[in-house]
């Protein structure tokens, strides 16, 4: 029996995904649970499992085609045995025909003729980016289901109209665009504020010169301050659980768990994979998440799991010799800490100047969720763990 593949639905209110390239070529046989494509969504570009053993056939979608989710894109088959013509596929709640599947693929957006009586179907986010983007819906021909315009087209629209007025520009990427409209809804929404403190960082520098040769040997990966930075807060958070809370949109939900994210700079935006149960992790395991999913960003490979449920985020620009800046929350998490440069400055001790390696932490909060009096007792706390940082942490 054959079985269908189809463009999943990994976000919420994801309408497409675009194909980004096919693992294994028509014909070709296939296992269960190996990588068969690439796709990209809002997020990052992610492999998507075969969901049956046999051969890969009938393909209806190609490299670089923006597909409706739910839409069958190819058929696992038995050997020797053709794909469907006329079986349905389920696409955005109704049935259409592998033929109409062919017949409806996507194509250009195209302007379409001014029609006073024209009320187009539309999704509520292609309606939301329609009108931030000044994009006429009279200009859109739309390529969801019975003509539906979906936000991937508003998007193309607008993309050609600045393409058209400067050819010199660059147009964003889904995960480019999603963290510019994500960052811009989170300090449109979320009441901000700020509290910053200078850190002696000794201890740390002390720890990472002492425990690195031991988690090198046992994880094979480089220890960093960041993996350090993370087994602290995450600690830290365990005793201040309101900071480790969620805003709902009806009240706060303290999580049970402490997921540390990490914000990481891709090439076309930021993403912020997780570490879970941080504050229960050893050290090491700290270490070697902390490299996988850095890798994985970097090469586009993370999976939706690796992007969900962070409860705090981390974000590390020392390495960039920034010495402070402020971070923008996001929703639903309550709180984003800032690490700048550790460098060394003058310092008073005792009632003398001491020059010490200090840093500068920025914790951004949500004031819907914390007040300045529990942002600042989780800093104070913060600030001593790290100053004095014990070996405890393997």
């Amino acid at each position: 029996m054959a079985i269908s593949v189809v463009m999943p639905a990994l976000e919420m209110a994801q309408e497409t995904g675009k194909l980004i390239s096919w693992l294994k070529k028509e014909g070709d046989v296939v296992v269960k649970g190996e990588p068969l494509l690439e796709i990209e969504t809002d997020k990052a570009v992610m492999e998507i499992e075969s969901p049956a053993d046999g051969v890969l056939a009938g393909l209806t979608a190609h490299a670089g085609a923006e597909v409706p989710v739910g839409r069958t894109i190819a058929w696992i088959v038995r050997p020797g045995e053709a794909p469907p013509l006329d079986e349905v596929a389920v696409e955005s709640g109704r049935k259409i025909t592998t033929a109409a599947a062919h017949a409806s693929a996507p194509s250009p957006p195209l302007l379409r003729p001014q029609d006073a009586n024209w009320n187009p179907r539309i999704s509520p986010k292609a309606r939301r980016l329609a009108s931030e983007h000044g994009v006429n819906l009279n200009d859109v021909r739309g390529t969801g289901p019975g003509g539906e315009i979906l936000a991937s087209d508003i998007l193309a629209v607008a993309e050609s109209k600045t393409v058209a007025s400067a050819a010199s520009s660059r147009s964003l990427s889904a995960i480019s665009r999603l963290m510019a409209e994500r960052t811009a809804e989170s300090w449109k929404t979320v009441p901000h504020f700020f509290l910053t403190r200078e850190v002696d960082a000794e201890a740390l520098n002390e720890a990472k010169r002492n425990l690195s040769p031991e988690i090198e040997k046992s994880y094979a990966v480089k220890l960093t301050h960041t993996d350090l930075l993370v087994a602290v807060v995450a600690r830290t958070l365990a005793r201040h659980s309101r900071m480790n809370a969620s805003w709902t949109g009806e009240g706060i939900r303290e999580n049970p768990e402490v997921n540390v994210a990490l914000a990481m700079a891709v090439d076309d935006g930021v993403v912020a994979p997780v570490i879970r149960n941080a504050g229960k992790t050893r050290l090491g395991e700290i270490a070697a998440q902390r490299h996988d999913l850095t890798e994985r960003a970097r090469s586009g490979k993370l999976r939706p799991a690796d992007l969900a449920d962070g409860t705090f985020t981390i974000s590390n620009l020392g390495m960039f010799g920034v010495d402070a800046f402020t971070a923008i929350i996001i929703p639903p998490q309550a709180a984003i800490l800032a690490v700048g440069a550790i460098a060394d400055r003058v310092v008073a001790i005792d009632d003398r100047p001491t020059v010490r390696p200090m840093m500068t932490l920025t914790l951004s909060s949500d004031h819907r969720v914390v007040d300045g009096a529990r942002s600042a007792e989780f800093m104070r706390d913060l600030a001593q763990s790290i100053t004095n940082l014990s070996f405890t942490l393997r």
